[in-house]
């Protein structure tokens, strides 16, 4: 974490998951746009519809400047997350939001590559939470990494933040 923190690590890179409609999509597909990437599940009881909310005010607030933003959400839950249920979760928030899942090895991939944590934890009811990083990451037009907002930081913080990338 301290090598993130401090700018001693490489952050992001590509990766191609799929949409909820079956689509193969890469962050590729996206240049020319501002991303908002995070990382999270559906079943999550807190930080995930904390943060989706303020991701959803950010788009909302921007008015017709959020078409040169693309939010994405990847699931670390594929095994409960199917793309019917992501994108039904999604469209409470906001229906651009774009859900991205795979196989299990194609998250492993894409969260290793933006250096975010997640583990399964088994409850006695034997259920599990997944216990995770939860930040949004900022991608610039070029795809390159641009920042990251930590958890809770409030859709005007992030305009705030945002705005020399904006047009």
């Amino acid at each position: 974490m301290e090598d993130v923190m401090f700018g001693r690590a490489p952050i992001g890179g590509p990766f191609t998951l799929t949409d909820t409609k079956g689509q193969r999509r890469s962050l590729g597909d996206f240049r020319g746009r501002i991303v908002l990437l995070y990382f999270g599940y559906t079943s999550c009881p807190d930080v995930c519809p904390t943060d989706l909310m303020q991701i959803a005010a950010v788009l909302s607030q921007l008015g017709p400047r959020a078409e040169q933003v693309q939010a994405l959400f990847v699931t670390f839950d594929p095994e409960r997350d199917t793309p019917k249920h992501l994108d039904s979760y999604l469209k409470d928030f906001d229906p651009r939001l774009i859900g991205l899942t795979g196989t299990p090895e194609e998250i492993e991939t894409a969260a290793k590559l933006w250096r975010v944590y997640y583990a399964k934890v088994p409850m006695p009811d034997g259920n599990y939470l997944i216990d995770h990083t939860a930040y949004t990451f900022v991608i610039d037009e070029e795809g390159r990494y641009a920042g990251v907002f930590p958890p809770g930081t409030e859709a005007g913080r992030m305009l705030a933040l945002m705005g020399s990338m904006l047009r």
